[in-house]
This record gives structure tokens, sequence and C-alpha cells, in this order.
């Protein structure tokens, strides 16, 4: 799942990037404001770490601007340390959560984690899907406690279907929330994925709706 970074310091866009592609998302990056903006008002991302302190325009008003025009996606602030005015404010405006400055990667990764379970109304890292589980946090499918072996994409693709459980998925949207956008892919790519996905867990997991896209199987929700 795509999570957009807003930050203009590079070492700690780097690092954060770095921990959250670890833990399974696939980040994006934008260095100043009107980037950070549009990014998040054209694109769809499961989850945005915003710095409040961007240049060409700051954090709060981008999210203020983004609560507008409807734009739902999860945000969590950066804020520097003693700034509680910051941190109201910007909880006011419409952000879900915030780490204050200087912070720990895994806290981040942990806080995003939690935001995007919450958004698709689950409220543990474990999440049963008929017969198997899920686990966000070690990024591992099992089934009667034995692991499944999926590579680190067929694991987004499950684990973005059951988060969007209960409605139809298309392919496009399928392909903006599971690829960077510079990463070059085959048009059959998704295509392919599910197919993969399906011989690992079970032809019933993945139900294609014919012309609409892909949903998670009855039998796994």
């Amino acid at each position: 799942m795509r999570v957009l970074i807003a930050e203009d310091d590079q070492r700690i866009s780097k690092a954060l990037g770095i921990s959250l592609s670890a833990a399974g998302f696939v980040p994006e990056y934008a260095t100043d404001g009107e980037d950070a903006w549009f990014r998040g008002d054209t694109e769809a991302f499961d989850a945005i770490v915003l710095d409040l302190g961007l240049p060409t325009l700051d954090g709060l008003t981008i999210l203020k601007r983004w609560r507008r025009a409807a734009r739902l996606a999860p945000v969590l602030i950066l804020t520097a340390r003693g700034q509680w005015n910051e941190r109201v404010e910007g909880i006011e405006a419409g952000a879900d959560d915030y780490v204050v400055k200087p912070f720990r990667m895994e806290e981040v990764v942990a806080r995003v984690r939690a935001l995007v379970r919450r958004a698709g109304g689950f409220a543990s890292s474990q999440i049963e899907v008929g017969d198997m589980l899920l686990d966000t946090r070690a990024m591992q499918v099992s089934r009667g406690g034995v692991p499944i072996m999926l590579t680190p994409q067929e694991y987004r693709l499950f684990a973005f279907l059951v988060h969007q459980r209960g409605r139809i998925v298309s392919q496009s949207e399928i392909t903006e929330h599971l690829y960077s956008q510079d990463f070059e892919r085959e048009s059959n790519a998704v295509e392919v994925l599910v197919g993969r996905v399906r011989r690992r867990l079970g032809a019933g997991v993945i139900v294609t709706r014919r012309g609409f896209g892909y949903m998670l199987g009855e039998g796994s929700a």
C-alpha cells in the first residue's frame, strides 16, 4: 500500500522510506508543500506522513485543503518538539495522529500501520480471513498456525484486498495502491499477480467481477 512522505529533510525522508518499505509499504516522496498538496489531491494513497514545516506551502494549510476537498487518506503529522499548539491545530484540521521530532522510525511505522488498519475497520494487527490469519505487523499470512510463503507483492495485494473487504476494487485502483508511480509494469501485471495469489491461498480467495475488478471471496470474509 502506498504512503506519501511529505518531508523536506532528505535524511529523514530517506530513512522513513526505507523503514516503511521494509514494513511492506510503497513509499512516495514530496519535498515541498505545493508538490505534496498536488499529489495528495490527485493520487491515491493509503496514508500520508506530513511534515508541518514544508517550504512553499505549510503542512497545516495542505491538510485543511485536503479535508475541504474530501481527501480522506489518514494523515500522520510530524511536528517539532514542544510545539503543542501545532499538534492541536493539526488534529483540529483533520490529522489522524502525530509524532514529535525527533522520533524513532519504529514508532512512525507502527502508527502508520495502525492508521491504515483503522481506516479498514480493524482494531488488531491480526486479522482473521476465513481459515487464515493475516498478521500486518509480521507481514505474514498463515493457515492453522502454519505460515504461507508469499512474495512481498503477493502479500501487499492480499492485504490490500483484506483492507477493502466487502467492495470491488478495479485493476487501476490496485495498480495505484501497489506500485510506485515510476515503476514500469506489464499491462497484465495485476492479472498475473492475482493468479499467483490464488495458487498460493486458494482459488476462491479472490473473486473476479467481470468488467469491474476484484474483491475478497465471500468465504474469506
